[in-house]
């Protein structure tokens, strides 16, 4: 996709990235992606006075809006980011999961810059001569981000890193207190203080993108003592960054279900076992869940690809669809069609669960004793769902079209076009 620039920052000009127009930022703005941010989180956390600031901003305050919307199939981290600082589908940017089965036959991280397709909206505003900025509480996310030349930091080796296209030698530094472990209910916060310090350093940033973690989601649901922890501390950063005058826009990545058994033990089909079972021969499953982060998941969630010859395709994608819980088994051709997808980056079938199951390779392959307190997780339909929050009133145009239906991807354009 091609990008172009109209006019320079400051002059109250436009980008196009990926087909879409964006104005250039007028005050400070900031996106943030709220890792396995459910909208039910929220919902629980405003019904219970935990985030007033979140509760003034969309009440008495700058008459901020509250919907839900879609993101990106599959529910994923990697695929959504992309999608959200592209404004554009994986057919598009081409990172479909963060994880898939490469020509070469190995299975591959889709981490590498080299896999993104697409510009990014902060690398075409840069470009502009917009200050932006890109943190991740994942260092996974980290380089794609900076896709283009944006400066990007992750909390995650916030000890190592610095900012060298602002002169930052050392990101602890800036934050000023020791970066917390990946899985630590901390570290999200800390991504976030990393932005609000690095505006109030560097003398203003135009455009930040924040991206958290889902750790405590993976643990816990709404209610639970680590969740209002994060909630309450996540509406205090909240206000922080309205009072220092940023536009803020809020979304998730994806959603978040348990996937367990009455009794709490974790809900999986094993697609190895499955196929194997029904006498297919030459498979290969493969998990886009699959990530560095084994404790959040242990790579189990709603959505798997297939790899299988033409012979024994349908034979395969039968003894799938007849599995209690499996609610989509589509080809590589529908797939493509339905999720959006780059033809040569899923599987030959790509199959969803429904809410309360997961889907893994083989029982062997899996620990389940990284997910024994419970298994939640996310990747299928039914955690597509997420919040789509604005700090300001939309325009009467873009209110109508929030109304409508939005999606995780339109935020940019709701946050940069759609306030006055």
């Amino acid at each position: 996709m091609t990008s172009r620039v109209t006019e320079s920052a400051g002059s109250g000009g436009t980008v196009v990235v990926n087909g879409r127009e964006y104005r250039l930022p007028t005050r400070p703005t900031v996106v943030v992606t709220v890792d396995g941010g459910d909208p039910r989180y929220f919902d629980d956390a405003l019904g219970r006075g935990l985030m007033p600031r979140l509760a003034g901003m969309l009440g008495t305050g700058d008459g901020g809006t509250y919907v839900r919307g879609l993101g990106q199939m599959p529910s994923l981290t990697n695929p959504n980011n992309l999608s959200i600082v592209t404004g554009v589908s994986a057919a598009v940017h081409g990172v479909p999961g963060n994880h898939y089965h490469a020509p070469s036959g190995e299975e591959v991280q889709l981490v590498d810059p080299s896999f993104v397709r697409a510009p990014s909206i902060h690398a075409e505003m840069q470009r502009a001569g917009v200050r932006v900025l890109a943190v991740t509480a994942k260092e996974k996310l980290r380089r794609l981000l900076g896709h283009g030349g944006v400066p990007a930091v992750s909390a995650e080796l916030a000890h190592r890193l610095g900012l060298p296209a602002y002169g930052v030698d050392s990101v602890r530094a800036l934050v000023g207190r020791d970066n917390p472990g990946i899985y630590d209910w901390d570290l999200s916060p800390y991504a976030l203080e990393i932005g609000l310090a690095a505006h109030r350093q560097l003398g203003g940033l135009d455009l930040l993108y924040v991206s958290t973690t889902d750790f405590v989601q993976h643990k816990q649901g709404p209610g639970g003592d680590l969740s209002d922890r994060f909630l309450v501390r996540l509406d205090e950063l909240l206000g922080a960054y309205l009072d220092e005058g940023f536009l803020v826009g809020i979304t998730a990545d994806h959603g978040m279900n348990a996937k367990q058994q009455p009794d709490g033990t974790p809900r999986v089909h094993y697609l190895e076992d499955v196929l194997q079972a029904a006498g297919v021969k030459g498979y290969h499953v493969t998990l886009p869940i699959t990530d560095p982060y084994v404790l959040h998941h242990g790579a189990l969630g709603s959505f798997a690809w297939v790899d299988v010859g033409p012979a024994e395709r349908e034979t395969a994608r039968a003894a799938i669809a007849a599995l209690p819980g499996v609610e989509e088994v589509y080809t590589r051709e529908e797939a493509a069609a339905i999720y959006r997808h780059p033809t040569d980056r899923i599987g030959d079938l790509s199959v969803a669960s429904d809410a309360g199951t997961a889907l893994g390779k083989a029982l062997g392959k899996h620990d389940l004793s990284l997910v024994e307190s419970g298994l939640r997780s996310h990747g299928g339909r039914h955690e597509q769902i997420v919040p789509i929050i604005v700090s300001h009133a939309l325009s009467p145009r873009y209110a109508a079209r929030q109304a409508a239906g939005v999606s995780s991807s339109d935020l940019h354009d709701l946050v940069l076009n759609g306030v006055s």
